[in-house]
């Protein structure tokens, strides 16, 4: 190779560090806009914790019933238009019976009765709920879950949902239920991956 052609081939001086820099300078940039856009969806899309039940419920004590302050809209309470409640009463098998009442948007009382039994021990604040007849009890798709996930020490008011967080109440034992404690719910709700805006308060 005469000096000519090694003049041409080889490489200005200081281009190969400005180009390695260069480089260097692109990954860096692109590295931030993934970061961003990490950053920016992750949390989106993060699955909420699992759906935890309060520690125990004193079953005799949470008997009685129940008013509807607010739930998630659901296709089995669509004729309820005002003044849903439920109300349990324990049975001598243990069980609890399950009445299910409201009104309509004439006025009319409809009513939906059903049973309840518990999973776990006699303090289990996770039960099974169905209001298919009787006889069809042995199908485990007749029974929904119920557990309760928030309780107010003196049993005046309770929030129950299902692990897969699709069905919500939020009750209490009077018809309404002080404003500072409901807006203290629902901070608590949106905390454990629940959806504010599917919260359709109840009329009473």
């Amino acid at each position: 190779m005469n000096p000519i052609t090694r003049s041409m081939n080889a490489p200005r001086r200081g281009a190969v560090p400005a180009l390695l820099s260069a480089l260097t300078r692109l990954v860096a940039g692109w590295l931030a806009l993934a970061l961003i856009a990490f950053t920016a969806i992750g949390p989106a899309h993060a699955e909420p914790a699992p759906l935890v039940s309060v520690p125990s419920v004193d079953v005799p004590r949470y008997m009685g019933t129940w008013h509807e302050i607010a739930k998630y809209p659901n296709w089995f309470q669509r004729k309820c238009a005002s003044s849903t409640q439920a109300t349990y009463t324990l049975q001598a098998d243990g069980r609890v019976q399950v009445l299910n009442r409201c009104k309509t948007d004439k006025g009319e009382w409809t009513e939906a009765l059903g049973a309840a039994r518990q999973i776990g021990g006699p303090n289990s604040p996770r039960l099974k709920v169905r209001f298919a007849p009787e006889w069809l009890s042995f199908i485990p798709m007749v029974w929904g879950d119920y557990w309760i996930i928030d309780l107010d020490p003196n049993y005046q008011w309770v929030v129950v949902s299902e692990p897969k967080r699709e069905y919500l109440w939020i009750l209490s034992r009077t018809p309404q239920m002080p404003a500072a404690i409901y807006q203290d719910l629902l901070g608590k709700l949106h905390d454990r991956g629940f959806d504010l805006k599917r919260i359709e308060p109840s009329r009473p």
